[in-house]
This record gives C-alpha cells, sequence and structure tokens, in this order.
C-alpha cells in the first residue's frame, strides 16, 4: 500500500449502485482471466448518468473510448457509494480502471467489505459533502497514515475519518493476506 495517493478525482453523487459501477452487461467477461479482466476497468462506471458526474457542461467519460485504464485515481461521491446488487465486481471494476481510493460520506457495507476484503481499493469515509466541494478533474492528493486529503488545485484540506480495523487488510494486499499474516490461516 502507498502511503500517499495522488492523481486526479472523478466526482460522482448520492447513490451511485452497482449496476452503474460496472453494468450487468458486462459481467460476461471472466477476472481470472488477463485479457477479459481488463474488460471490467474498461466498462467501469459506463451507467453513471451525465447528471450524476458533478459537471455542470456535461458529462466526462471515466474511461476513454477503447481505453483499459481510467486517467482518474480518485473518485469522490456522495451517500451511499456501491449500493444495490452485493456485486462484488463493483471495486474489482474500479481497480481495474486505475482507481485507488474512494472518498464517500457512507458506503453500501458489501461494496466496503468488498472493496477491502479483494484488497482492491482504500474506501475512506468523509463527514464532509466533499462531492460538492471538488470538481472532476481536480488533482488530489490522499495521504493514507494521516487520512486527510489535499485538493491540489484548489489547496483545500480535508479530514477523512480513519481506517480504523480495517487498516492491517489493507496494509497486507487482502482480507486472505491479512489472515496468514496474522496466523489465522497457514
Amino acid at each position: 500500500m502507498k502511503a500517499t495517493i495522488r492523481g486526479k478525482a472523478y466526482v460522482v453523487g448520492d447513490n451511485v449502485d452497482t449496476d452503474q459501477i460496472i453494468p450487468a452487461r458486462y459481467l460476461v467477461y471472466n477476472p481470472a482471466i488477463p485479457d477479459e479482466r481488463k474488460m471490467f476497468g474498461r466498462y467501469a462506471l459506463s451507467a453513471v448518468p451525465t447528471a450524476q458526474a458533478g459537471l455542470p457542461q456535461g458529462g466526462v467519460p471515466f474511461v476513454k473510448e477503447n481505453a483499459d485504464k481510467s486517467e482518474f485515481a480518485v473518485i469522490i461521491g456522495g451517500k451511499n457509494f456501491g449500493c444495490g446488487s452485493s456485486r462484488e465486481h463493483a471495486p474489482l471494476a474500479l481497480r481495474e480502471a486505475g482507481v485507488e481510493v474512494v472518498v464517500a460520506e457512507f458506503y453500501a457495507r458489501i461494496f466496503f467489505r468488498n472493496a477491502v476484503n479483494g484488497g482492491y481499493l482504500i474506501p475512506f469515509e468523509t463527514d464532509e459533502r466533499l462531492c460538492e466541494k471538488i470538481r472532476t478533474g481536480d488533482e488530489v492528493e490522499v495521504n493514507v497514515p494521516a487520512h486527510t486529503l489535499k485538493n491540489l488545485t484548489t489547496g483545500e484540506a480535508f479530514a477523512l475519518k480513519p481506517l480504523g480495523d480495517i487498516l492491517p487488510i489493507i496494509e497486507a494486499g487482502d482480507v486472505f493476506a491479512y489472515a496468514r499474516k496474522s496466523g489465522m490461516i497457514p
């Protein structure tokens, strides 16, 4: 795990569900096959409505056409990020697209656990409505140990909630690496 993650922010609103994160029609790909796994990145957030992206001049695609990776490393969401079905492919899709951190007011619990257990994303929570304070394309920096987010475009800094009990899992890489490291499994 990197202590500091820097990159462009992609801003979405409330209730971004797992079908918006990775639409069901793309679940035909097998994440165990590398050439197919990258397709999850290609189609990540392809179903988020333009109005939800927080952009007054229209939507900015999360992944450019025919690309497998996004230019955005950090997603800023509102309330209830990852709601909907228990689709474990959702955090995988974001990771395959190049996302390292999602910052939201709160998450659907199953999305949160899938993100942590699979080692796909760092799911920070915030008490502030950052989806109204940060714009898509802003350069941001997340300091994981200090649990802060700095908008390098505007100079504003924000406190994030500490990761607490999930930090050792994130540091280990995923729940199985954590279990091995802590002696729970051989």
